[in-house]
């Protein structure tokens, strides 16, 4: 079977990959030349762990290439999954600029049938403005082409993105004719045979499931986060409140950790446009709104503890140590990052940073770059954040220590090395990883989420 995929950020290379793997002949498609060109030489603009493998692999087998043209491979696929960017625009709703580009080239070099399907986060109803823009186009030639369109919402982890895909709990899958659902069910057929589920359904539905499950997951971080907050305030662990509610069968025990936020491409940007399509649909999706300030609030919590240990006018001058920068392990991913927002709050202070983060460094620094060019006066970020070498040389003279992200090397420090290392003895952890018993014995002030 042949495929194209537009797209070749996160979701496109990904799934590229993996359906390569599986046996299709594979195309990815993106306007960039320039990266199309690094991609053909092997250079993986993306960091996923097993990623740069899988497409090596797969690239010198020859079921996976790259091209920047998609009229020249357009009519030789079966399938064309769109997988660009959906940017939220200011209103919080989804920007479908580049899905209906997409849409478009299709239907100004069709020549044959093929299934059209979007594997984009959108909004319901998108699949119907892809069809009209296709059979706009298709109009504008005086052909008559048929196609499909059918909506395939990806649910994959970041850090974890590969084995989602190859082992899926489930494929949802929007469909509006029986000859595109023959021809899906053709292309998942190894994970039919592997017993995983492939749901059909029809396609605004399809659309609508994606935005509902990154709805519902961020519901329960920021309802957790809720009560990790009320725990501290009336003297209970949230651990243990966690571990009382999570036995419920009912409930479960995924997502009912506290934190300092969540961020990433997913979360953030679908509960926005999930607000938006109520909105527009005139309901007001109270709940989700309450989820978003919650987790808007939830990303300053640690700058809230520090300044209770050192007042503002303390805090000038301070030198402060981050452990993790990307909006989670495994990933160089900071979009809406917890990491950004304290790295505002604590130059807005006027802190010195020492950050430190296994894979996210150059990530950070292109950010703080970006953001001195776009400033205007007074001193610029990179001035005062020093990028260390490893965790130990970021609490070099440091007067705390704060964990954004829990990557697995910030499990198990030497914190006899850390005691020494730093000038003051502040932790707050915002993972909640860290043994408080542990940490007092060794001379630290400990502070955590929820209790």
């Amino acid at each position: 079977m042949n495929i194209a995929i537009v797209g070749t950020g996160y979701v496109g290379l990904v799934s590229g990959a993996c359906f390569a793997e599986t046996g299709a002949n594979v195309t990815c498609v993106d306007v960039d030349a320039r990266k199309v060109e690094r991609l053909c030489q092997g250079d993986i603009p993306i960091y996923e762990p097993g990623l740069e493998e899988l497409v090596h692999k797969n690239a010198k087998a020859g079921r996976l290439r790259f091209t920047s043209k998609l009229e020249e491979v357009l009519n030789e696929q079966d399938i064309v999954f769109s997988a660009v960017g959906t940017p939220p625009d200011e209103d919080g709703s989804a920007d479908l600029k580049y899905v209906l580009q997409v849409a478009r080239t299709i239907g100004q070099y069709l020549l044959k049938y093929i299934v059209v399907v979007t594997k984009s986060t959108v909004p319901v109803g998108t699949a119907a403005k892809v069809r009209h823009a296709i059979q706009e186009e298709l109009d504008k030639r005086g052909v008559n082409v048929p196609f499909d369109v059918a909506s395939n919402p990806e649910f994959l982890k970041e850090g974890s993105a590969i084995k989602d895909f190859m082992s899926p709990d489930r494929v949802v899958v929007g469909v509006e004719s029986e000859r595109a659902k023959k021809i899906l069910t053709r292309l998942y057929k190894p994970f039919l045979i592997n017993h995983f589920r492939v749901i059909f359904m029809d396609i605004p539905s399809a659309e609508m499931t994606k935005y509902a499950a990154n709805s519902m997951l961020a519901t329960r971080i920021s309802f957790m986060n809720d009560i990790a907050n009320l725990c501290e305030r009336v003297g209970a662990d949230v651990n243990m409140v966690r571990q009382g509610i999570g036995s419920d069968t009912r409930i479960g025990r995924k997502f009912l950790y506290p934190g300092c936020g969540y961020g990433g491409s997913c979360f953030p940007k679908d509960v926005k446009a999930l607000i938006k399509t109520a909105d527009d649909a005139g309901y007001s999706m109270e709940v989700l709104k309450a989820v978003e300030f919650v987790n808007e609030r939830q990303k300053r919590v640690l700058f809230d503890k520090l300044i209770q240990v050192f007042p503002s006018e303390e805090l000038k001058g301070k030198t402060i140590a981050l452990w993790g920068l990307a909006f989670k392990p495994e990933t160089d991913d900071m979009r809406e990052s917890t990491a950004l927002v304290m790295i505002d709050l604590l130059l807005k202070a006027g802190c010195r940073l020492r950050v430190y983060d296994p894979i996210a460094m150059d990530e950070c620094k292109r950010r703080m770059t970006l953001r001195d060019e776009q400033a205007s006066g007074g001193e610029q970020a990179i001035e005062r954040i020093f990028y260390a070498r490893d965790m130990y040389e970021a609490v070099l003279d440091a007067d705390a220590l704060l964990l954004l992200t829990e990557w697995k090397e910030f499990r198990l420090p030497s914190w006899e090395v850390v005691r020494k290392t730093m000038n003051g003895n502040l932790v707050i952890d915002g993972r909640n990883i860290y043994d408080a018993g542990e940490l007092t014995e060794l001379g630290f002030e400990y502070h955590c989420i929820g209790r």
